[in-house]
């Protein structure tokens, strides 16, 4: 018997598991370990892709799903979460997991697109008619200003956060001392730090905390077209980071299991057409550049981590090891 806790409407759970219909006997069952603000993605992707694998097969599975910040969640399938495969948001969740040999050292290149179906990029949802004026990066650093962001520690949402307001930095101010002293000035404006990018949104929505949420644009997305949009306004800012969420079969749990190719399937259903519409849909950027054309999102310029700030290894202990400069920072604050 599986334990769960429910979550309803954009509530917050650390470790969330959404079902299907109970298994027979006969079925095969995988577990897709996710990051906090895909939930709506997958329990869309879910059903279509069981569907496609009924048509194409004849077999019955089941795909369940767990979320959370994906630092945490990598952190859980380290710690023995037999997760058949992990979708989460950041390639240096995915590097730890390679590390721990939990999946395979060349991740990258098991799928397209270095293993990822889709981008995204972090934006700002702000309170109906944006009484604090907010346009850009600049206006987060400003005195009076409370921003909500979650924790770059646990969630790779607020890491992406964090890198962006960086880049932007590094960028308008040409060095990376400016970058680190507006990054310090933004962050200081954070009044508390949830633990994922769904806690986050409800520290926003729900408890009414802050002026602006810095969060994924599906997550803004959904917030103004499904939840609350009378409430809301979206902004977005003149530069920003392309976020390509990485995907793996996590080997050690699928041999085990016994699930490798029902694994690799689910993953690569990732790339289909039906799939990559479903990914749009959920305002998240398929790399089918014909379904990106078609969804009509807003055009933002971003740039690339790694072109701008540096390899991901270095970026991780330069910036958010124990006592790098995100600890430094915030340490100072208190």
């Amino acid at each position: 018997m599986i334990t769960r806790r429910v979550a309803t409407g954009l509530g917050v759970a650390t470790v969330l598991f959404s079902m299907a219909p109970a298994a027979s006997a006969a079925e095969t069952t995988i577990l897709n370990a996710s990051y906090d603000v895909s939930r709506e993605l997958y329990k869309d992707v879910d059903p279509a892709f069981t569907a496609d694998w009924k048509k194409k097969t004849g077999e019955d599975v089941t795909v369940k799903q767990s979320h959370g910040g994906s630092t945490k969640q990598a952190q859980a399938v380290a710690e023995g979460l037999e997760a058949d495969v992990v979708t989460l948001n950041q390639p240096t969740d995915l590097d730890f997991l390679a590390k721990k040999g939990v999946i395979s050292a060349d991740w990258r290149k098991q799928f397209p697109h270095a293993a990822a179906p889709y981008t995204t990029t972090s934006i700002f949802l702000v309170r109906k008619g944006n009484p604090k004026g907010i346009k850009d990066w600049d206006d987060l650093a400003k005195s009076g200003v409370s921003v909500v962001v979650p924790n770059p520690k646990t969630s790779g949402n607020g890491r992406y956060t964090y890198l962006a307001a960086w880049g932007y930095a590094k960028e308008k101010f040409g060095s990376d001392d400016k970058a680190r002293e507006f990054v310090a000035k933004l962050f200081a404006n954070v009044p508390v730090f949830d633990g994922g990018g769904r806690g986050a949104t409800t520290t926003f929505t729900q408890r009414g905390i802050g002026d602006v949420l810095v969060s994924f644009e599906n997550e803004a997305a959904l917030i103004k077209a499904e939840v609350d949009g009378s409430n809301f306004d979206i902004v977005y800012p003149s530069l920003s980071i392309e976020a390509a969420p990485p995907v793996a079969v996590v080997q050690q749990v699928a041999e085990k299991r016994k699930t490798e190719k029902l694994a690799k399937a689910y993953l690569d259903f990732l790339y289909s057409d039906d799939a990559q519409k479903i990914i749009a849909k959920h305002h998240f950027r398929p790399q089918n550049a014909e379904i990106l054309k078609e969804a009509h999102l807003p055009e933002i310029r971003t740039f690339n981590v790694e072109d701008k700030i540096g390899p991901w290894a270095e970026v991780q202990k330069i910036h958010f090891s124990d006592g790098g400069i995100y600890d430094q920072i915030t340490t100072k604050q208190n």
